[in-house]
């Protein structure tokens, strides 16, 4: 993946808790920690492959079951 800067805000104006609940929400859609594991820890390009292959498949589960194709 490229690099890239990520501008992530969120107000808070009263509840902190939801505040935070929505910036752990925006930074998981970002994916700023799984590239950040990615950095830490050497994975094999096999590896790599084969996560890529499991989160196709999920994101192809997913749509099926979103139009109703699926159980």
């Amino acid at each position: 993946m490229a690099k890239r800067a990520a501008n992530i805000t969120v107000n808070v104006t009263t509840h902190v808790d939801k505040a935070l609940r929505q910036l752990k929400k925006k930074i998981e859609r970002e994916g700023i920690v799984r590239d950040m594991k990615r950095t830490v820890y050497f994975e094999p390009s096999t590896q790599k492959r084969r996560k890529r292959l499991m989160r196709a498949v999920k994101q192809n589960y997913l749509r099926l079951v979103s139009k109703g194709l699926a159980k």
